[in-house]
């Protein structure tokens, strides 16, 4: 549950605003990574205790200038709409950031090609700009990538379909709730153990107390 405290004032809510607009706007002019298409993208500059770490954009997401605007995306926001939140009103009530923001091109092997250390390195200031600023009381990361920047782990079979504890190094904390990557090309999900353990990891973001409290808060 939110409690009165963990609200921010008006004058507060205002200045981290302004603080998440003008990170975007650097982000736009973000041309460190050669090896890297862009323009960057990203999602509204939304406010929530909830936030979504994406891996990188495609081709799709570039042309439009917003994430997960295609085929992940479509598989993305089935998942959620049973939660309460179909696509428009996900992307107005969830932050959704990115390991990287530019598309990362092809992997001559087919499919998208991972971005390297150094490019996830270059990239690390924009999310985790936004999560400094947010401070969310859920992180939903989302993919083997994005999960790696916020928790040790080995195979996605141990990780999701459970909840998980984040510590900043600041000190605040949070919930972690990992999901798989929605990738047409991904079979995880649509198999067993996959498929019972995306299940059990959106039946935990149904239950979570912050996205319960978002939700009544916010309305349908």
């Amino acid at each position: 549950m939110i409690k009165p405290q963990d609200v921010p004032t008006k004058s507060g809510l205002e200045t981290r605003q302004a603080a998440l607009i003008n990170l975007h706007t650097n982000l736009e002019a973000c041309r460190r990574c050669t090896g890297m298409q862009g323009p960057p993208v990203h999602g509204p500059a939304v406010l929530s205790p909830v936030m979504l770490i994406g891996q990188a954009p495609g081709t799709r997401e570039i042309e439009q200038g917003r994430p997960f605007c295609w085929t992940a995306g479509k598989t993305l926001f089935g998942w959620f709409a049973p939660l309460g939140l179909d696509e428009a009103a996900f992307r107005e009530r969830v932050l959704i950031s990115a390991v990287c923001r530019c598309f990362p091109g092809k992997n001559p092997k087919g499919g998208d090609r991972v971005p390297d250390r150094q490019e996830v390195e270059s990239c690390r200031n924009w999310w985790g700009g936004e999560l400094d600023l947010l401070r969310p009381r859920l992180i939903i990361p989302v993919g083997k990538l994005a999960i790696a920047q916020v928790m040790d782990f080995r195979l996605l079979n141990e990780v999701i379909g459970r909840q998980w504890s984040y510590r900043s190094p600041d000190g605040w904390e949070s919930d972690i709730i990992p999901l798989p990557h929605p990738s047409g090309a991904s079979t995880w999900f649509k198999m067993e153990p996959g498929r019972t353990l995306l299940r059990q990891a959106l039946e935990l973001i149904a239950m979570h107390p912050t996205w319960r409290a978002w939700m009544d808060q916010r309305g349908p």
